[in-house]
């Protein structure tokens, strides 16, 4: 199967033939999930029309090698048809030192530091 030179996500189109480790179709890339701009690459999400459920997400480590006319994932066929549908992703979270509660110990410890340390 001569898939073409190697190529990246950033040149990966939709339509192109995605295909199991062990040389199965199943099926085709819909979108690439990716943000070129911070150069991360989240993923791929198939039309696996050949397999049933429709659009199944493909996480970048899975992604075995990209080429120009061809992706080949690194898993075999029967693992590919466990692939989990496409879901929105996750609000960010971040988590600030003013929205931590320290516990009694702590707060405990931080005074017996501060009055060794002499910041009182």
């Amino acid at each position: 199967m001569d898939l073409g030179a190697p190529g990246s996500y950033m040149t990966l189109r939709p339509g192109v033939p995605v295909y199991s480790s062990d040389g199965q179709r199943l099926g085709a890339v819909e979108h690439v999930l990716a943000e070129p701009d911070k150069d991360i690459f989240d993923g791929i999400v198939i039309d696996t029309s050949v397999l049933s459920g429709g659009n199944r997400f493909v996480d970048a480590p899975e992604v075995g090698e990209i080429h120009e006319r061809g992706v080949v994932l690194a898993l075999d066929l029967s693992q590919a048809e466990g692939l989990p549908e496409p879901s929105e992703n996750p609000a960010a979270m971040s988590a600030q030192p003013d929205d931590t509660v320290e516990s009694e110990l702590q707060l405990k410890l931080r005074r017996a530091w501060d009055l060794i340390s002499g910041n009182y």
